[in-house]
């Protein structure tokens, strides 16, 4: 049992929720109106397994740090409850697992090539490169975090007529849902990196709460959040009105306490970086919920509302 929690471990379960979250509501807006639940059920089961595949091989690069690591010295390998070889072995049977479940169950070989780009941009761009040269790694390193939307994304339009078929404008929001992520990601991990920065001193990453100073961190942190929400508001006239208020509200809520953060290390108050790091979280939970209930129901888009005024 110790071993298989190990495994289980290997994964990066809690991780691999949140990019599962944001492949639902990428299908079901690729389908508005329609649900295909058994390609939905399938392509998550392909794409967890494509996101444990590099989860595990990121931990097998980050052995070293992860054991110098407060937050991260209870991992398998860092604990050597797995071997390398063992991990090495379990994140190649799920690249190929998911690779071939992906392409001939889903029917999507554009998925499965997105699968095999973002493990390998997260291993080698990532992990291997920018994680341990640059403040900046997170920034670029999070693209490998947005790509479950278009891997959800291919899934449902090439169910529905082929991906290269779907035209600019449907690829379109894909590209919207991505960058959402895309910005969303660096004050999500730069709050835990405020948290944990003498962890990543210590290791050596020269993540941007360990070189820069606070404000600017909390400024960086503030700058990104308004690009997230901004993005976000970008889909509204593909969605409904619900995702619209949803976009709306969930948005200023993440601005307000990025604001707050950044104002509270600028007075020089003792602040708690991690608030804003498990708000983000749910920031992005509802507001790719709030997509979803709007797909599912299907109602008029705002777009066409507008044009039938």
């Amino acid at each position: 049992m110790e071993k298989i929690k190990a495994y289980i471990s290997l994964t990066k379960p809690r991780v691999i929720e949140l990019l599962l979250v944001a492949a639902i509501p990428s299908m079901l807006q690729a389908q508005r109106g329609q649900i295909d639940l058994g390609l939905v059920l399938l392509t998550l089961v392909g794409g967890w397994m494509g996101a444990a595949a590099a989860n595990a091989f990121n931990m097998i690069a980050d052995y070293d740090i992860d054991q110098i690591m407060r937050r991260t010295h209870r991992r398998p390998l860092a604990r050597h409850t797995v071997t390398k070889r063992q991990a090495t072995v379990f994140a190649w049977c799920l690249t190929v697992a998911s690779v071939l479940w992906l392409w001939l169950l889903c029917g999507s070989w554009l998925a499965a090539v997105f699968i095999i780009v973002t493990i390998l941009f997260y291993i080698f761009v990532y992990t291997k490169w920018l994680k341990r040269r640059t403040w900046q790694n997170v920034i670029w390193g999070g693209a490998a975090g947005c790509m479950p939307v278009m891997v959800g994304w291919a899934t449902t339009t090439d169910a529905t007529g082929g991906a290269f078929h779907a035209g600019w404008e449907s690829w379109g929001q894909a590209l919207v849902l991505f960058l959402i992520i895309f910005f969303w990601t660096p004050p999500h991990t730069w709050a835990l990196g405020m948290r944990y920065r003498e962890d990543y001193e210590a290791a050596g990453i020269p993540m941007m709460p360990v070189v820069k100073p606070p404000v600017e961190v909390t400024r960086q942190i503030l700058w990104y959040t308004w690009a997230t929400v901004i993005c976000s508001l970008l889909l509204v006239p593909a969605a409904g009105w619900i995702y619209a208020a949803v976009a709306v509200v969930s948005g200023a809520w993440f601005i307000i306490r990025a604001w707050a953060l950044h104002t509270g290390v600028k007075s020089g108050e003792k602040v708690k970086p991690m608030n804003l790091f498990f708000l983000s979280n749910n920031y992005l939970s509802i507001l790719f919920v709030g997509l979803s209930v709007d797909a599912v129901v299907g109602l008029q888009t705002v777009a066409e509302m507008l044009g039938g005024a």
